[in-house]
């Protein structure tokens, strides 16, 4: 038998037009202190407005954390846990992009278990269950309301650093579309790229074999049955509607998908993991300073037409689920088309087409492609092994933009 899957989730999912407004009743089943996590922006919105009212009509004792800053820089996760010390939350809700959901994992991780963040780094380190995790996207990308990892800039190394357990999986996912509604097209096409890498990512990674104790030693373990429906579904979504919701943002069916595939995307990447994309964008991200949705998409055409000698029949699926033609193609013509394909979604919505143009000094591409090399979780999902030769190469074609030279 052949069969494998694996999936790690929340609890609850529920995905929805106006599902914002059941927040109270679900936070209610998980106590009666809340800590929540979101930034200025939101909170200074009528919706969150609502929320915080709603918490405190089903007699929810509230306390706002309303300071969370862009990738989560460590020092003030240990800020949100000594406000919330003298509250004793028995829960805790994150409210916003990524980073405020980043920023609720780590709160109701060291709420519960003490230490420094840098204690918990890495794989299976978080020692038993946290907190409840109530998790709320406003955004379409990151997918964390559904993963099992959290994301911090630590100022004490060059690129950001990951957590990762299933111990901090949300209890529960509340997806409501039309918290994204006022996503400027900017955003809404660097996290909908950063979904959409995410699936395909995903969906091409390797497959790591049908060893019963892989899932109790990774956390990420490749692709399987489970993750490729999740990642397929996502694909589908973020191709018919992504484009769409950046040029008519108040296309609520539009919305609706591209909050779905961020959603989807995460229910795949959660335990099959991503690739070379996401390694390479590491050290870019740490050198240009450019959002993490941004770089990850900028590298996905080259990592694909590197990867397409070993996936080549995951891309042909890939390009029938964005809406290709797959009549009278070769797997092989397929696999281009469907490369071709991202690349033209990505152009159209704006993305970077270069490593150059994100502001990656010339002088930094053996650099980076060291320290991508080095990054074993993600690349040893890539389908395509990696040398070297092999990383630098790959840096060097998506500096100067040469999608022919990954074909190595």
């Amino acid at each position: 038998m052949s069969l494998f899957a694996a999936i790690r989730l929340p609890r609850e999912i529920l995905f929805g037009k106006g599902q914002r407004h059941v927040i109270a009743t679900v936070a209610a089943r998980h106590g009666q202190r809340a800590l929540v996590c979101t930034d200025e922006r939101f909170a200074a919105t009528v919706a969150f407005a609502e929320i915080i009212a709603a918490l405190k009509s089903a007699s929810i004792a509230v306390l706002v954390h309303d300071r969370v800053q862009p990738d989560v820089p460590r020092d003030t996760v240990a800020v949100c846990v000594e406000e919330a010390r003298d509250f004793a939350p028995d829960m805790v809700i994150g409210i916003g992009g990524g980073s405020c959901l980043d920023m609720a994992k780590c709160a109701a991780l060291l709420i519960s278990h003490g230490g420094l963040l840098k204690d918990y780094y890495g794989e299976f380190k978080v020692p038993g269950p946290t907190l409840p995790l109530i998790a709320v996207p406003t955004t379409a990308g990151t997918g964390s309301e559904v993963t099992p990892v959290a994301v911090i800039s630590d100022p004490d190394r060059t690129m950001k650093v990951g957590i990762s357990s299933p111990h901090l999986i949300a209890a529960a996912a509340i997806c409501d579309p039309e918290l994204t509604m006022t996503c400027p097209p900017g955003l809404t096409a660097i996290a909908g790229a950063d979904a959409l890498t995410h699936a395909v990512e995903a969906f091409t990674a390797a497959r790591r074999g049908t060893d019963p104790s892989l899932p109790q030693q990774h956390v990420f373990i490749g692709k399987s049955a489970l993750t490729d429906h999740f990642a397929l579904l996502a694909i589908k979504l973020l191709g018919r509607s992504l484009e769409k919701a950046c040029r008519a943002p108040a296309d609520e069916d539009a919305r609706a998908d591209v909050m779905m595939g961020a959603l989807a995307a995460g229910c795949a990447f959660g335990t099959a993991g991503t690739a070379a994309a996401h390694a390479v964008q590491y050290p870019v991200g740490a050198l240009t300073h450019t959002a993490h949705g941004l770089g990850v998409a900028t590298m996905l055409p080259y990592v694909m037409k590197y990867n397409r000698a070993a996936a080549a029949a995951e891309m042909t699926e890939i390009g029938l689920a964005l809406g290709l033609d797959g009549k009278d193609r070769s797997t092989a013509e397929m696999a281009d088309a469907t490369i071709d394909e991202i690349g033209r979604l990505f152009a159209a919505i704006g993305i970077t087409p270069t490593l150059a143009r994100l502001g990656l000094p010339a002088d930094k591409l053996d650099w980076t492609a060291e320290q991508a090399l080095g990054i074993d979780r993600l690349i040893k999902n890539n389908p395509r092994p990696f040398d070297p030769a092999a990383m630098r190469g790959l840096i060097q074609a998506a500096y100067d933009g040469d999608l022919a030279a990954c074909v190595m």
